[in-house]
């Protein structure tokens, strides 16, 4: 009988998994790139964000009670669309996946490299791959406890930066007071702009559907514990980002930002001292990096594990550790490819986080198809919100913030699913996509 998956993982770990994945101190990241997307509207373009996600959160939730499967939304258009289209989904959402860590190593790399700057960027990219292939190799109980750490510390972070930031506006800079102005100014609204600063803010709550891929390690047999644990992650994220968006929204304008990149340290040193950018940098070199990839790591090795155990990618992918019971195969191959391509695009930080989105929202657009398909077209559900019309505002969202990405985003992205869809078929002519759902 072939090694399984442990069964240790209860909701707070998922909770805590979830939270880590996205990292509560994400936001200040791309700070500067909504900031400027959004023409100040920061805090609304987050509140769409989190309603646009909400919809997605709602079918993993219903999708993880029907199909609890390692795969995530591979696994959930396997058994609702289809073979074929169940490979696709697990493809695209790869492409997120994959990019993802590559993202979080040059990130911190460039970080690193601005505290440390005699020492290569691709030094801190190989360092931060092979200690989170470390740390996941010996299993998620050993990775959850480094993830609460991870987020207690960054959460403490966070909130020390917008006391500080608090102070500052108490002391007259940005707008001088807290504002609504980051929420709504009808001399600043861009429909079209707003939708381009969501696309941005979106990579900040990606995380939620990673919990999804470890189903099949929750402990007992309620399989709504996943469902719940993707909501409570959304919810707890958005609110949170809404308020830093909210409180840093109104400092912002003090400030003309050199560096849409460096902009979080840009504003800490302008309105707390070059203490508190260095203070926050090494915070996100110390922590983030390594909390973040450590789940993103986990997260796409499950997916390729789960494409390999159906021979949608080689089966080796899907060997198990004798020992650790973890993925062992599949995380290696995860991190030859993040540690290549975080390599390749180590001085292409901006070109690198436009592609992110792609994959992931075309995965969601298959999630939600699954949903009204097996739901409302196969079983005739009589559940019109859940079944019918939160899934379908789901695609339409989700078409929304794709009419906001780059073309460089769309060139990629499609030119990813065209590569999928004629390895698709040649899956389906040597019959390896015949396999019970």
């Amino acid at each position: 009988m072939p090694a399984a998956l442990n069964r240790t993982l209860k909701f707070w770990d998922l909770i805590v998994y979830g939270l880590a994945y996205i990292a509560p101190i994400t936001p200040l990241s791309t700070l500067g790139f909504v900031w400027e997307s959004s023409k100040g509207l920061i805090a609304l373009a987050y509140v769409l964000g989190g309603v646009c996600m909400y919809f997605t959160a709602r079918s993993y939730a219903i999708m993880t009670e029907t199909v609890p499967s390692a795969g995530s939304v591979y696994g959930f258009a396997r058994h609702c669309l289809g073979p074929y289209p169940g490979f696709l989904a697990g493809w695209l959402i790869l492409l997120d996946y994959l990019l993802i860590p590559a993202f979080v190593y040059v990130l911190i790399a460039v970080a690193l490299g601005t505290l440390l700057p005699n020492v290569d960027r691709s030094v801190w990219i190989v360092i931060m791959v092979a200690t989170t292939l470390t740390i996941n190799w010996f299993g998620v109980t050993v990775t959850t406890r480094a993830n609460f750490t991870a987020v207690i510390i960054q959460s403490l972070v966070m909130f020390a930066f917008l006391g500080l930031a608090l102070v500052a506006l108490s002391h007259g800079k940005g707008t001088g007071h807290l504002s609504f102005a980051p929420f709504w100014n009808p001399h600043s609204f861009d429909g079209a702009a707003l939708l381009t600063a969501t696309s941005i803010c979106i990579m900040s709550f990606l995380g939620f559907d990673a919990i999804s891929t470890l189903s099949e390690e929750v402990e007992g047999s309620d399989r709504r514990v996943v469902g719940r644990a993707i909501i409570g992650v959304l919810i707890i994220s958005a609110l949170f980002f809404v308020l830093v968006a909210w409180v840093l929204g109104n400092l912002l304008p003090g400030i003309i930002i050199k560096d849409p990149a460096a902009a979080t340290y840009e504003l800490a040193g302008w309105a707390v001292g070059p203490w508190a950018a260095i203070a926050i940098a090494w915070a996100y070199v110390l922590v983030v990096g390594l909390s973040n990839a450590l789940p993103m790591q986990v997260g796409v090795a499950r997916v390729l594990y789960a494409m390999g155990r159906d021979r949608q990618l080689p089966h080796a992918l899907a060997r198990i550790h004798p020992r650790y019971h973890t993925p062992y195969v599949s995380m290696i191959v995860t991190a030859i490819i993040s540690l290549s391509v975080a390599l390749a695009m180590r001085n292409q930080l901006d070109n690198l986080a436009t592609i992110v989105n792609f994959g992931a929202l075309s995965g969601f657009l298959l999630l939600q198809m699954s949903v009204i398909n097996y739901f409302g077209v196969r079983l005739r559900s009589r559940a019109w919100f859940a079944h019918w019309l939160a899934p379908l505002l789901g695609i339409a969202v989700v078409l929304a913030v794709f009419s906001g990405m780059s073309a460089l985003a769309m060139k990629v992205g499609l030119a990813w699913l065209g590569a999928g869809m004629i390895y698709g078929l040649v899956l389906r002519l040597r019959h390896r996509d015949e396999l019970a759902l």
